[in-house]
């Protein structure tokens, strides 16, 4: 895919509590690109949000929650991330594909290749530039979560979650120069340093918009 070269998308994954919605905001800020994240951010994807992730719903089986993942990714991708990529913005992702293989593939113990395969169709083959793993111990994750009202997969029990750890740190060893992983547990702001540090290593930054 080379429709848009002068974009680049950014993932940044990792388990609930581990401060990677806070740190992909604060990069998106810096580099001056667009915010998403997934479930949810689309029309679409927010009634698929509350169907996967409300407690409340009957739970979908783990084939059928794989399938919501891969509508909401598919329109997630052609109406938010192919277009702005497409016009050259950077765009940063608060979950992206990784998650699907790490909560569905690791976590709920579906076959790999397989999976794989809705994960790519689902994405049109779009990957990202680089995936930010924030890693965290899974004590650490829960204790940040202890306050919060917990949705449904964050609600599962701590093996489930250690599981999906090890599929992060898996696909983290695995992806070579287009995964990088930081330490959760840094305050806030030097690991906001560390990141746009690793992003200006690995893909460089954007240029200022023209006045």
């Amino acid at each position: 895919m080379t429709a848009y070269v002068r974009g680049r998308l950014i993932a940044l994954e990792g388990l609930d509590g581990s401060g990677k919605t806070t740190q992909a905001r604060l990069l998106a800020d810096s580099l001056g690109a667009v915010l998403t994240f997934e479930p949810g951010a689309t029309e679409l994807g927010r009634s698929l949000r509350h169907l996967l992730l409300d407690p409340g719903r009957p739970a979908p089986v783990p084939r059928a929650e794989v399938l919501l993942m891969a509508a909401d990714r598919a329109q997630h991708v052609d109406e938010v991330l192919l277009p702005a990529l497409q016009s050259g913005r950077w765009v940063v992702t608060d979950r992206f594909s990784g998650s699907t293989l790490a909560y569905q593939g690791w976590g709920r113990g579906l076959a790999t290749d397989p999976l794989r395969q809705v994960v790519g169709w689902a994405a049109a083959g779009l990957e990202p530039d680089l995936t930010v793993l924030v890693d965290v111990p899974l004590e650490v994750s829960r204790h940040r979560l202890e306050l919060a009202a917990r949705d449904r997969l964050e609600g599962l029990d701590a093996d489930f979650h250690e599981r999906v750890r090890h599929g992060f740190v898996a696909m983290a060893r695995a992806g070579g120069p287009h995964w990088v992983v930081v330490d959760g547990t840094l305050p806030v702001e030097t690991l906001a340093v560390e990141i746009e540090a690793l992003v200006r290593t690995r893909l460089g930054w954007p240029a200022p918009p023209a006045p």
